[in-house]
């Protein structure tokens, strides 16, 4: 999934914010909704964008076909920051007067959530929705656990290599094909622009770090046993790490300024003219258009460790869902596939570059748009996922990997001492998660 924007903040801060948002979470009890009515006030929580506007534009529309249709219902959207969700989403689930009926979240988050009892099963909805049978088989994993569908896939996302044509142009540089050619291009050009940042990487970037880690033949965790244990700090993961963390530094992205950005913000850095390359989603694609960028970029596939390689990208995405305390689940239930049916799916592409999660209007709107030919074929060559544990709701929102990366840029680890202080982590998460 995509990460908002953060102030930068001292590494041991972020560790404590992330030790406070996992020790003092509530356990959620029994929420289930007495009621299901037909009328009243829906209150919907939805991702707050780097630039939200193009988004709500898309979601007005939606709901003021949901509102037309039901007359006496209304409709209350609030745009939350994604990097506190997990304490707001956890507190609603434990509040049902104040929870809302409808919320937009990550899909690592699905079977944390499931888990906790805050989603309602919406099975028997989704199989009985004609659009449905067109979605994509990954994309409806994605919202489905232990056999059960526990909300509708809002879109697709997956992240390629952007980079600025005009300072290749005039460097006389090409695309890098090979992971090693991405990490001495960017370092070429911090030397000949120290203006730049050679290419933007942040160190609470998690989802952008990974694919160094997957080229290189590691993994985040594997089965064993029946049961998630850490891979993290395997030689093939720590090579990858090695690699990722090497372009932290004066000759590429400044630690001081880059350990804490998060995905956002190498986003934001890319589209304001600091960074000649950064790692990036389709779903990104509106914020560079709105800066100094435009016009002056392109986008291929993150290059693999060999030439002609693909780096594997993380299979990310966002769902809606129906909490389990909502009084108004038929209506909660509608307004979801008015959200992520066929039209609005079109149209938060074409506003904010969305992947569609159905395969036919995925064909459609690349057919039309050659700019999502990369991420298409970064589709094609394999992308991976997390472990599906609601394990991996506790390790992301400890920031068990960005902490491992902030202590090896700081220079307080080395590799191999802190991706095997983080594969402890995981670990523990695993084994609490059951």
């Amino acid at each position: 999934m995509k990460l908002s924007s953060r102030m930068a903040v001292p590494l041991t801060a972020l560790a404590l914010a992330g030790l406070t948002a996992t020790a003092c979470a509530p356990q959620t009890s029994d929420n289930s909704a007495g009621k299901d009515e037909k009328s009243g006030t829906l209150r919907v929580w939805l991702f707050q964008e780097v630039n939200n506007d193009p988004k709500k534009k898309v979601v007005d529309a939606a709901v003021a076909d949901f509102t037309a249709q039901h007359k006496d219902a209304k409709v209350e959207v609030e745009y939350i920051p994604v990097d506190t969700r997990a304490q707001r989403i956890k507190a609603a689930f434990n509040d049902p007067k104040s929870a809302p009926d409808l919320i937009e979240y990550g899909n690592t988050d699905t079977a944390g959530y499931v888990k906790d009892g805050g989603l309602a099963d919406i099975s028997s909805d989704f199989k009985a929705w004609d659009e449905a049978k067109d979605s994509d088989p990954t994309a409806t994993q994605a919202v489905t656990v232990d056999g059960k569908i526990y909300g509708a896939p809002l879109f697709v996302g997956v992240r390629a290599l952007y980079y600025r044509t005009d300072v290749f142009k005039e460097l006389g540089l090409k695309p890098p094909a090979t992971q090693a050619e991405l990490i001495s291009t960017a370092k070429k050009i911090r030397k000949e622009k120290p203006d730049l940042y050679g290419m933007a990487v942040g160190g609470a970037n998690t989802y952008g770090a990974m694919p160094f880690i997957w080229a290189n033949g590691g993994e985040m965790a594997e089965v064993s046993g029946g049961s998630y244990r850490a891979a993290i700090d395997s030689p093939a993961a720590q090579k990858g790490i090695g690699a990722f963390t090497s372009l932290f530094g004066d000759d590429n992205c400044p630690a001081a300024k880059c350990a804490a950005m998060t995905g956002n913000a190498v986003v934001t850095a890319f589209a304001s003219g600091k960074a000649a390359m950064f790692v990036g989603g389709d779903f990104s694609r509106q914020a560079v258009e709105a800066g100094v960028a435009k016009g002056k970029y392109a986008v291929v596939p993150l290059p693999g460790v060999k030439a002609g390689e693909i780096a594997p990208a993380f299979a990310g995405g966002n769902n809606l869902g129906v909490l389990k305390s909502s009084s108004h689940r038929t209506l909660a239930v509608d307004l979801v596939k008015r959200l992520a049916g066929k039209e609005s799916q079109r149209a938060f592409f074409d506003a904010m570059g969305f992947l569609p999660t159905y395969t036919d209007v995925r064909e459609d709107v690349a057919a039309k748009e050659p700019f999502v030919a990369p991420f298409v074929k970064t589709l094609g060559a394999g992308a991976k996922f997390v472990p599906t544990s609601p394990a991996w709701g506790q390790i992301d929102a400890s920031l068990v990997l960005p902490t491992m990366f902030q202590e090896i840029v700081s220079g307080k680890k080395d590799v191999a001492g802190a991706s095997g202080d983080a594969a402890e982590k995981m670990d523990a998460a695993f084994r609490d998660a059951g």
